[in-house]
């Protein structure tokens, strides 16, 4: 009676076990698939690194604010200086865009032909805006953008994934740079006539 009793709970035991192992390969493959997953997000689909994905997407957003920031500036500007360097903006920068496009396209990246909400808020800014005012506001702001353009660049330069990204980024750093130092140059002008004209 009592073997019985033994080969019944063994047997009991046993089937308690059973759904555990018939569940071990599943789980095992929803391991496997998530650890696919995981990998997976460090590429896209296209083959680019998320950052690489990032960055192309942030610099065409990036650029054409530029062009339509400097469209206004060559418009608006009172000053010679501000209106020239806001048709340089349009000139490189256009010139930027298209290689860039080009460039995403190759690697399946869709960019937007929109600005962002926050970048358009830009453009209506400067828009409402004319004058001395215009001229300084502008220019301060491309000083503040281009550092972080030159930042963003020079990193991807140096530690972004895909070579065709990299190279990219290293060509187009110089004019960014020159970008930078013509519009702290310009900014410095128009604050220093400002001090004078408000003596």
């Amino acid at each position: 009676m009592s073997k019985s009793l033994i080969a019944t709970t063994a047997l009991t035991g046993l089937l308690a076990l059973a759904p555990a192992f018939a569940q071990s390969p599943a789980s095992s493959t929803s391991t496997t698939t998530k650890s696919k997953t995981a990998t997976s997000t460090g590429t896209t689909a296209s083959g680019l690194s998320s950052a690489d994905r990032k960055f192309i997407t942030s610099a065409a957003q990036g650029g054409m604010l530029e062009v339509e920031l400097g469209k206004i500036a060559a418009q608006k500007a009172s000053d010679p200086d501000v209106k020239t360097f806001g048709q340089r903006m349009v000139d490189d920068h256009s010139k930027a865009n298209d290689q860039l496009k080009q460039l995403a396209s190759q690697k399946g990246v869709t960019l937007s032909d929109k600005l962002s909400p926050a970048k358009q808020k830009d453009v209506d800014k400067y828009n409402k805006l004319s004058g001395a005012a215009f001229d300084r506001s502008y220019m301060s702001h491309m000083v503040t953008d281009h550092k972080q353009d030159v930042a963003e660049f020079q990193k991807e330069s140096k530690s972004g994934k895909d070579t065709d990204v990299k190279s990219w980024a290293s060509t187009t750093l110089p004019t960014l740079q020159d970008h930078l130092k013509m519009a702290q140059d310009t900014s410095a002008k128009l604050h220093a006539g400002s001090k004078k004209g408000g003596k």
